[in-house]
């Protein structure tokens, strides 16, 4: 039986799915993210949910968000006078019953490894550590430049929060290369605040702006910032002889954020001098377009992200796939590629990847469901993807949208009626997913008030 892969998976944060140049920016760069994808498989059609601890509850227990009972960031957001209360997580923390991936790569004769942003709960008996990863170091604040980690990190000497992440994974990589190791990287980047470089903002600042994108300098310093950490990683793993048995994931939690929510300025630290105060590029971090929207939303923009995957001689060099792939896969993935069991007690949503990254072979017409019953930037909404169709619920309303992503990925022609019997097929399924999954949805609030409806306030659970 040949060797057990390796298994490297990066994910960056808010990195939106039209953000790299292997998807077609014309203004940011990320050449070794262009080589990955050179040299591997860029998927068009990869999901995430909406935020970002629902993505990575999502990835640790292979189900959606909706069944895990982890649909926002936790603790979530929260509007006390809206017309409906939304509902809270099951728990605030990754539930204990979950046996996580990091424990099914320990029991499939793994080391595992996870370093930088968790956001599943900071408490001790949740950390990464406690849930099946041998060696970890959570991101717990701090910012780009003062970093802070659970347990602490003793190296770093300063360096910016990406360069000490990327120092901790090729340590782990050196320490483990005799033995198959699961690694899972996971950037703050970039996330706001917005912050970089000073020389790397200049660059983007004297640069020409490309046409129908914010070109925000301090954003795109960020992109870079990530893309180092991905360029560093392939050249260790050259330099420990382990590329041809190592599967490279990059991918990203949830689409970009084109504006804060609670509209406060973006940039923080050096950031703030790239643009005077009430410039648009304060408040303007990305677009998604073509994509709809953003993150906090169900429409493309909110959740469709980039996913690129490099492994020798197994996926295409090259490639692309439009297999329809979301964060529940990589569960049952890494399972089949680390000939790992899947635990009895525990359903898994995923389905494995590995039969469109080796053989092209896929399900056009497969189901992928999201559900983010809370406000962010939009209202409460459940959706379906299904093929080329998509139906958006909204649950404050009860209205639904359909859409033919092939011909409207924009999601700007609502198809409802032109298609009706389309319209209730996809409501059936998405009602029959939502009480299979006892999806939770908002309820009739008894304190609405119209006039302060659009109040954030203080969420029950916030400490």
């Amino acid at each position: 039986m040949p060797a057990k892969p390796n298994i490297v998976l990066i994910m960056a944060d808010d990195l939106g799915g039209r953000d790299l140049p292997a998807y077609g920016n014309r203004f940011n760069e990320a050449p070794n993210i262009d080589r990955l994808a050179a040299e591997g498989m860029r998927f068009r059609n990869a999901y995430a949910a909406p935020v970002c601890s629902a993505t990575r509850a999502s990835i640790q227990s292979g189900q959606y968000p909706a069944r895990v009972g982890i649909f926002d960031f936790i603790p979530g957001h929260w509007r006390p006078y809206e017309k409906v209360i939304v509902p809270t997580h099951r728990t605030q923390h990754l539930p204990e019953d979950i046996v996580t991936l990091g424990d099914a790569m320990q029991a499939a004769g793994y080391k595992t490894g996870y370093f930088g942003k968790w956001h599943l709960h900071n408490g001790r008996q949740n950390l990464p550590n406690t849930r099946g990863y041998d060696t970890a170091h959570m991101y717990a604040g701090g910012g780009f430049y003062s970093p802070k980690f659970v347990p602490p990190y003793n190296g770093g000497g300063g360096q910016r929060l990406s360069t000490q992440l990327t120092e901790m994974s090729i340590d782990f990589m050196k320490e483990n290369k005799q033995q198959p190791f699961f690694l899972f990287l996971s950037h703050y980047d970039v996330h706001v605040q917005l912050d970089a470089d000073k020389d790397l903002i200049d660059k983007y600042l004297s640069k020409p702006k490309a046409a129908d994108y914010p070109s925000n300098a301090v954003y795109a310093a960020m992109i870079e910032h990530v893309d180092d950490s991905v360029g560093e990683m392939l050249q260790a793993i050259e330099e420990l002889g382990l590329a041809d048995n190592t599967i490279f994931i990059f991918y990203s939690d949830n689409g970009g954020v084109d504006n804060r929510f609670d509209n406060v300025p973006l940039l923080t630290g050096k950031g703030k001098a790239a643009y005077p105060e009430g410039h648009p590029l304060t408040y303007i971090a990305t677009s998604n377009a073509p994509l709809r929207a953003g993150k906090g939303t169900l429409y493309e923009g909110g959740i469709r992200v980039p996913l690129v995957v490099r492994w020798p001689g197994k996926v295409p060099a090259g490639s692309t796939s439009d297999a329809i792939v979301c964060s529940a896969d990589f569960y049952p993935t890494f399972l089949d590629v680390g000939q790992g069991k899947a635990p009895p007690q525990q359903v898994l949503d995923g389905v494995s990847m590995l039969p469109a990254l080796t053989k092209n072979s896929f399900d056009s017409s497969r189901e992928v469901f999201t559900h983010y019953p809370v406000f962010h930037h939009e209202q409460p909404m459940s959706a379906l993807r299904k093929g080329d169709w998509k139906i958006v619920e909204n649950l404050v309303s009860g209205e639904f949208e359909l859409f033919n992503l092939k011909y409207d990925v924009n999601e700007m022609t609502d198809l409802k009626f032109s298609y009706a019997e389309k319209t209730a097929e996809m409501k059936e399924a998405l009602d029959k997913w939502q009480r299979d999954t006892n999806a939770q949805h908002p309820v009739p609030n008894p304190d609405f008030d119209p006039a302060r409806r659009y109040e954030w306030g203080k969420h029950p659970y916030r400490q």
